[in-house]
C-alpha cells in the first residue's frame, strides 16, 4: 500500500518542494498552530491565526513530507512508523489537520499512480457477502483476549456517551446502551433485531428489561462470547442480507461503517423489510463531514489501508435519503462526537497499561501495538476536530 521508492525520490527531488509544502500547510491552517522542527533543527510555526489545537511534529526525514503529498493519511503513518517524524501528543497533529479539513483540502488524500493503486485495493476488499466475511474476521477475529485489555468490562467496542469527564468508561457506555434501547420504544416481551451484535452488551441490556433479542454477526469469536453471556437470548452467524422474519425495533450500533457505499441500500433495505409497520430502529452511526464526503469516498484513507478494509464512513444525507426511499422517518438525532474522542482516549490509557504489562496476548509484535496506538490516537484526533462525528437516530416505519 505504499508508494513506490521512484515515485517517492521524483517528488521529493523538486526545487524547493520541502518548503513549499510547509507553505501551503501554513496557509490551510485557520484554526491553531503547529511547530515544526526540521530535520537540521531548526523551527518554523504554522498557521496561528486563530484559538484551535496546539500541535508540534519533529520532521527527522524530509521523506516525510514526501509520503505524505504521494500517499495522503497512509504515508503519513508509514513515515510514522519509520520513524520519520514524531510528535509528543500525535493526538494534537490530528486534531489539527481535522479541525482544518476544508482549508487544507486535499492533504491527507493520496495522489497520482498512488491513489489508482489503493482505490483498486479497496475494491478487491469490497464488502461483497464473502468479503464481509473476511473483513470482519480481520478485525474483529483478533481475539476475545486482546479485545478484553482495553474495552470496558462490559466489552462494548463503540462509543460511549459521557455526561461528566470524571464518568467511569462503563457508567459511560452503560448510559449509550441505555439511550439505544430507549429509542426502541418496546416494552417488556417485544422483539429486537440487533445488526452486528459485537460482544453481546446490547443484547444484556435489552434482555434485563424483558425484551426478546436476535443478535446477528460475522465475527466467529463475538458469536460464541456473546451466546455464553446471554444463555437466554439469540445468535446466530447470519448477513444482514439473509435476515428473515419480522421485529418490534432493530438496533444497530455503529455496524453501518463497515457496510460499505455500494451496499447502504442493501443495509437501510434490510433493517426496513425487518421492521414491523410503526417499528422503530436505533442506529449509532459515525459520519464523514458531509461537505467533503466525495473527496473522502474517492480516495483510500488509513483506518481502510490498516484497520477496517472495505468500511467507509457515513454520509449523513446519503441516510437521510435511504431511509425515506424505504418508508422511514428520520428523527431525534444526537450527536455527541466529544464523547468518541473521550472514549479513545480512555481505550489508549487502557491498551497502553497493557501493552506496558505485557498484558496484550503473545502473538502481538511491537509493530502490531505501534500500529494499533496510532490508530486510537488517529481516531480521537478525529473527532476533537470534528471532522468525523458520531450520533444516534431513530428511524421510524410507516405503518
Amino acid at each position: 500500500m505504499g508508494a513506490g521508492a521512484g515515485e517517492l525520490g521524483q517528488v521529493g527531488s523538486r526545487p524547493g518542494f520541502f518548503e513549499r509544502t510547509l507553505d501551503r500547510i501554513d496557509a490551510g491552517i485557520m484554526a491553531g498552530q503547529i511547530h515544526v522542527i526540521r530535520p537540521d533543527g531548526s523551527r518554523r510555526t504554522l498557521g496561528g491565526r486563530a484559538e484551535g489545537p496546539d500541535a508540534t511534529v519533529e520532521l527527522r526525514r524530509w521523506r516525510a513530507l514526501v509520503r505524505l503529498a504521494v500517499g495522503g493519511s497512509v504515508g503519513w503513518y508509514q513515515a510514522w512508523g519509520n520513524g520519520e517524524w514524531a510528535s509528543p501528543d500525535p493526538v494534537q497533529v490530528f486534531a489539527l489537520f481535522s479541525r482544518n479539513r476544508h482549508t487544507l483540502r486535499g492533504l491527507g488524500r493520496a495522489a497520482g499512480p498512488c491513489r489508482l493503486a489503493k482505490r483498486a485495493w479497496h475494491w478487491l476488499h469490497r464488502n461483497s457477502r464473502t468479503g464481509s466475511r473476511k473483513n470482519i474476521h480481520f478485525h474483529y477475529d483478533l481475539g476475545n483476549e486482546f479485545y478484553a485489555q482495553w474495552l470496558d468490562p462490559g466489552m462494548t467496542y463503540s462509543s460511549a456517551l459521557f455526561a461528566s469527564a470524571d464518568q467511569s468508561l462503563q457508567s459511560a457506555q452503560q448510559a449509550k446502551l441505555d439511550a439505544i434501547l430507549a429509542r426502541t420504544e418496546t416494552a417488556p416481551g417485544d422483539t429486537i433485531l440487533e445488526i452486528g451484535c459485537g460482544w453481546g452488551s446490547f443484547a444484556e441490556t435489552a434482555l434485563a428489561g424483558g425484551r426478546e433479542i436476535h443478535g446477528i454477526t460475522l465475527s466467529t469469536e463475538q458469536l460464541a462470547y456473546a451466546s455464553a453471556r446471554n444463555p437466554r437470548g439469540r445468535f446466530s452467524l447470519t448477513d444482514y442480507r439473509d435476515v428473515t422474519g419480522s421485529y418490534d425495533a432493530v438496533v444497530s450500533i455503529e455496524m453501518a461503517e463497515a457496510v460499505g457505499r455500494e451496499y447502504w441500500p442493501a443495509y437501510i433495505s434490510a433493517i426496513a423489510k425487518a421492521l414491523k409497520p410503526g417499528g422503530r430502529a436505533a442506529l449509532q452511526i459515525i459520519t464523514f463531514d458531509d461537505a467533503l464526503f466525495q473527496d473522502y469516498a474517492a480516495n483510500v484513507d488509513f483506518i481502510q489501508a490498516y484497520i477496517f478494509p472495505g468500511g467507509l464512513l457515513i454520509s449523513e444525507s446519503a441516510f437521510r435519503e435511504l431511509a425515506r426511499q424505504n418508508g422511514m422517518e428520520w428523527r431525534d438525532e444526537a450527536r455527541f462526537g466529544a464523547s468518541y474522542a473521550e472514549t479513545c482516549k480512555r481505550w489508549r490509557e487502557n491498551f497502553e497499561a497493557a501493552a506496558a504489562t505485557g498484558a496484550l496476548p503473545k502473538q502481538f509484535d511491537a509493530g502490531f501495538i505501534a500500529l494499533w496506538r496510532y490508530y486510537l490516537m488517529y481516531c480521537e484526533g478525529g473527532f476533537r476536530g470534528g471532522g468525523i462525528d458520531v450520533l444516534q437516530v431513530t428511524l421510524v416505519k410507516e405503518r
